[in-house]
């Protein structure tokens, strides 16, 4: 017999064995014993967490001749043809590849039939959100008075692309992520059945990797086995599996914290050398600063080991949670750049330079940056009265360099207020899932996070989504040449795709339209200002 993959090889066979689904195992082995089984069933939830074993074991169980405590036997002639694939009762379709009219009509041309040996003819349709507009309506009847002998069971990992007409017709039971203790019992006894010799701490690393799957954590389980040695540490999985060791997380988080630009780059070089997967890289290092983050708060922390520990109370004695928090949002940032960028390498480089680097945002730049907008203002080329003031929200930590210049030609005021260390927009808001409702609250967002100058260019302009990919962006009132220049900058862009995109729910491109066409703008000294704010990166708003 050919080599059976770990996955396959321990499915679960009776609703006991499942893991993590008690709520749901409990209500269908009640159901049988009752005999109150419906003629349709949803599964739904995330990869791997037992949802297609739920529906054969359900398919098993109603039609066994020999149930005990509502579960199958798996032994009797039904059970074993299921098991084998001989029974040919139990169907069970992909609707990924299978996802046609023609595949519903055929389907329901046979439940007219009555089953040949089982009590019921059972459908188990997979990925069931992939079935086309057509089958879908073509499977409604049918699923919702279905003949006595057939039952339905529809399993799936995005419910909100089904039809709210099949919703309706089906009981739902919504599969949980498969917790890290739970998924590392179940390992053990995979482990001990296999004779694999395996340590706590790498059981602990798989389990975190497979984000609650528990066929994920099987399937890495194996492929630590491929070389022929049944043995496995924290080490050989990191290898594998390309995250690179703690210590060189722990020593460019050290580094990001004690802004040593050295260090960081000495570690970065080592891991580029060594082949690791940047991406992987910094989901570590995020997932470090959020356990440091997590410790510094209640004092424990799981899956280190006591050495780790100690160096990360290390850490968390020389940083405040601010600054924790702050670096998990800027780590997240660099995660998306890279996400938009083709050179990831160059992007990984220059973010973590950028957190190494105490100088940014130093009073020395802010006073440099302030006497060009000085030297700008008294040259009177205002020709309005306005008040420019930096809105960005300030940390309790920051302090403020605020200047009060007078303009001699036109006897005018302007107050200018820099922030000494510049805030990023952390995206940590939540969005309407309408846009025309939330875009509103998204302009206003970029102005709370002192966006400004894209702030002032997007008032009084409208959002659309006019499909799946696009966002259209109107200007009612025409835009200006300089206001154009700016939102088509590729930091802007991506700033306002990323607000829209969370707003949306996924990722989202962004077009800009104006509805004035052939327009003829003058120049506005206005625009000055503005450039001039762009050009010295220090964002203050004009109030006419």
């Amino acid at each position: 017999m050919g080599y059976t993959a770990l996955y396959r090889k321990f499915r679960p066979t009776t609703f006991s064995e499942l893991v993590g689904q008690e709520h749901i195992t409990r209500t269908l082995k009640n159901q049988i014993i009752a005999d109150r089984v419906g003629h349709a069933y949803l599964f739904n939830g995330g990869r791997g967490t037992g949802k297609t074993s739920s529906a054969k074991i359900l398919a098993r169980a109603i039609n066994c001749l020999s149930p005990k405590d509502g579960e199958p036997c798996n032994e009797c002639e039904i059970c074993k043809g299921a098991i084998n694939g001989s029974l040919t009762d139990i169907v069970e379709m992909d609707a990924a590849s299978n996802n046609s009219v023609e595949d519903i009509r055929s389907i329901r041309e046979e439940v007219n039939f009555l089953p040949t040996k089982a009590k019921y003819r059972v459908y188990i349709i997979d990925e069931v959100h992939m079935l086309s507009t057509g089958a879908f309506n073509a499977l409604l009847k049918t699923l919702e008075e279905p003949p006595e002998h057939v039952k339905f069971i529809l399993a799936t990992t995005e419910p909100q692309k089904l039809p709210a007409t099949i919703l309706s017709r089906c009981q739902r039971f919504d599969f949980k992520r498969i917790s890290n203790d739970d998924i590392i019992k179940r390992l053990k006894i995979v482990c001990k059945e296999s004779d694999i010799e395996t340590t706590d701490g790498a059981l602990n690393i798989i389990a975190v990797l497979s984000e609650g799957a528990m066929r994920d954590a099987l399937s890495i389980l194996e492929r630590c086995i491929q070389d022929g040695e049944n043995k496995i540490d924290e080490d050989k999985i990191r290898d594998l599996v390309g995250i690179p060791k703690i210590t060189f997380v722990h020593s460019i988080t050290e580094a990001i914290i004690e802004y040593d630009i050295d260090k960081a780059l000495e570690s970065i070089s080592e891991i580029l050398n060594q082949g690791k997967d940047l991406d992987n890289f910094l989901w570590e290092i995020i997932k470090y600063v959020k356990d440091i983050l997590i410790y510094k708060s209640s004092g424990k922390v799981d899956l280190y080991s006591d050495e780790e520990i100690s160096n990360i109370k290390k850490i968390s004695d020389k940083v405040t949670k601010e600054k924790l928090v702050n670096l998990i949002y800027e780590l997240s940032n660099i995660e998306n750049d890279m996400k938009w960028s083709t050179q990831k390498s160059i992007m990984f480089e220059a973010g973590m330079i950028k957190l190494c680097s105490n100088e940014i945002g130093s009073g020395n730049n802010i006073e440099e940056r302030l006497e060009k907008i000085e030297n700008y203002l008294k040259s009177g080329k205002v020709s309005m009265q306005q008040v420019v003031s930096n809105p960005v929200m300030q940390n309790a930590n920051n302090s403020s360099v605020t200047r009060v210049i007078a303009n001699e030609n036109d006897n005018k005021t302007i107050q200018v207020s820099a922030p000494a260390v510049r805030t990023s927009n952390n995206n940590a808001k939540s969005y309407s899932s309408d846009l025309n409702k939330s875009w509103p609250k998204i302009v206003n967002d970029l102005k709370q996070n002192g966006k400004i100058v894209l702030y002032t260019n997007l008032i009084n302009t409208k959002a659309e989504q006019i499909n799946d990919k696009t966002v259209e962006i109107k200007f009612q009132r025409g835009i200006t040449a300089f206001g154009k220049a700016v939102l088509e900058k590729q930091e802007n862009v991506k700033e306002i795709s990323n607000l829209v995109s969370m707003a949306c729910g996924k990722d989202m491109q962004i077009k800009y339209i104006s509805d004035v066409q052939n327009q003829v703008v003058k120049h506005n000294p206005e625009d000055d200002i503005q450039k001039l704010a762009l050009d010295s990166d220090i964002p203050f708003n004009v109030i006419e």
